[in-house]
């Protein structure tokens, strides 16, 4: 019986991995037209993505990039909504921040070169778009956008490497992921913006972006699942965080968060009366803590402080940024800034 039992646990571990996809892609020795092995990987992401868009097997789907340039020259969408929480969809890197080996250097650099299309506001060029629930992007390094972003006073030029359109989607984690831009001359608009639910932000640096993140619209108008935590945000010369209505409070988390040197703190879509909780923070070397904004071409207008309930929030100091390329810590926290015990970077193992 025992034997028996053993053996049919055997047969299932063998099916399950068997349904498994996996994909390797490497800009350096890939060819779009090879099995995407490790020892015969895939060139480009929007490949892969066409591969798993097609794959009707049960199970999970991992994707791992190698180290290297990876240029999207088309928004390379996700639309196989066949994942589960326990089977997802994984996009990440072939070494992550925490192994031995990982230096900045080996992050693979997602670099958006899409087509500009027209959008509100001007013209918009969207990277990796998830229209699925379920998924994991992980360990990844994305830059602002090689287009310069100003066109005239009606109209904006904008950089989005990660955007999710269904406002019924749910659960999308990006994790251990570095946003890095610059406004005169690599701006990147938003790095993460995504309807629906379950947006998780976990353990990224955002390095001079315009906003970090916006948790955008949902279905019903209340969003649930949303978190940030342990994110460091520097630099952003819009905002350090953006909610909408639809953000609902009572279902956002949101701890062990640094945004300084940035221009608002908090911006929350002109109209909303949601009230939030911010607990174990650092908010420093800001102009406004709080502010309303209206959409690409709105200003942040500042508003009192009295939606956001701070429980051990720090705003006074300065962050100290590590700027030599040859250490781990690489566009983070340098060694003695002050906020070094929240723990906020790509980092999640005590080191």
């Amino acid at each position: 019986m025992i034997r028996n039992l053993f053996s049919l646990l055997f047969l299932l571990s063998i099916a399950m991995a068997a349904s498994a996809q996996e994909l390797y892609v490497n800009p350096r020795i890939g060819n779009d037209v090879n099995s995407g092995t490790k020892a015969k990987p895939l060139k480009t992401i929007a490949e892969a993505a066409k591969r798993v868009n097609v794959n009707e097997h049960p199970g999970s789907t991992t994707i791992t990039l190698t180290e290297g340039v990876h240029l999207l020259t088309e928004t390379v969408v996700f639309t196989n909504n066949k994942y589960t929480d326990e089977s997802r969809l994984v996009i990440c890197a072939e070494i992550m921040p925490d192994d031995q080996d990982w230096t900045p250097q080996k992050m693979p650099v997602v670099v958006t070169a899409v087509p500009l299309k027209p959008g509100i506001g001007g013209e918009e060029a969207r990277g990796l778009q998830p229209e699925v629930d379920h998924v994991t992007i992980e360990g990844l390094r994305f830059t602002g956008s090689p287009d310069y972003a100003y066109i005239d006073d009606q109209n904006l030029r904008r950089s989005y490497p990660i955007w999710r359109d269904g406002k019924k989607l749910d659960d999308l984690v990006i994790t251990q992921c570095l946003f890095a831009g610059n406004v005169d001359v690599l701006p990147l608009h938003v790095g993460v913006i995504a309807n629906g639910y379950g947006l998780v932000i976990d353990h990224c640096v955002f390095f001079n972006c315009k906003i970090p993140v916006v948790f955008w619209q949902s279905e019903n108008g209340r969003g649930r699942g949303n978190a940030m935590r342990y994110c460091l945000v520097y630099g952003g010369y819009f905002s350090g965080v953006w909610t909408t209505r639809s953000t609902d409070g009572d279902f956002f988390e949101f701890h062990h968060n640094i945004i300084a040197n940035s221009s608002t703190v908090w911006i929350r879509e002109k109209g909303s009366t949601n009230r939030y909780k911010a607990s174990d923070c650092l908010f420093t070397d800001y102009m406004n803590l709080a502010g309303f904004g209206s959409g690409p071409l709105g200003g942040n207008n500042t508003t009192s402080t009295d939606f956001l309930e701070m429980k051990n929030v720090r705003t006074t100091g300065t962050v100290q940024i590590e700027k030599d390329q040859s250490k781990r810590n690489y566009l983070q926290l340098a060694e003695g800034s002050i906020g070094a015990d929240l723990k906020a970077g790509l980092f999640k193992r005590k080191r």
